[in-house]
């Protein structure tokens, strides 16, 4: 998985999530240098985000925005449940009911 996040205008700098599965994790890149990443660990057919984490360097850019959307819309295609224990995917969810049918705990029973 290699995504990179529309962009209004065509010289703004990237912004692409990939999984890292070597490290259980989703990375965030920001015009090529790693700006952050949530970790998971996966049981079964559930994915549980564990960490989540933006660099200060790379504060207030939106990506761990676009990190959580785009992670758990991986997920979501590799056909997989999802627990969030970290707080930041957890915040993510509950502002995104679209993804409620995906989360263990709301839209599938515990």
């Amino acid at each position: 998985m290699s995504e990179t996040a529309p962009h209004p205008t065509s010289n703004e700098p990237e912004r692409r999530v990939a999984n890292n599965p070597a490290k259980n994790r989703y990375d965030v890149f920001y015009d090529g240098e790693l700006a952050g990443f949530t970790e998971y660990v996966e049981r079964d057919n559930d994915t549980d985000f564990v960490h989540t984490e933006i660099d200060d360097a790379f504060a207030g850019k939106g990506l761990g925005g676009v990190l959580a959307k785009q992670a758990i819309e991986d997920v979501i295609a590799r056909g997989r449940t999802i627990t969030a224990h970290c707080p930041f995917i957890r915040a993510f969810l509950d502002k995104h009911p679209e993804y409620d049918a995906h989360v263990v705990g709301k839209g599938i029973p515990r």
